[in-house]
């Protein structure tokens, strides 16, 4: 229902102009950092909400 709401009150026009002032406040370099952190954090959300509370060992090389 949210994305439906944001959607609605956020048109073609008004997308675009929100896409190149994130791009002008961020720049180039740093939105795919953001998108990564991103991603992160709603994976170990979802990992929180099904009970896997424990963190993955990661091998080192």
């Amino acid at each position: 229902m949210l994305n439906t709401t944001i959607t609605a009150i956020l048109g073609g026009p008004e997308m675009i102009i929100l896409g190149i002032a994130i791009l002008l406040l961020f720049g180039g370099k740093k939105i795919p950092e953001l998108m990564k952190g991103l991603g992160k954090g709603i994976k170990e959300f979802k990992n929180g909400q099904e009970g896997t509370d424990e963190p993955k060992v990661q091998k080192e090389a």
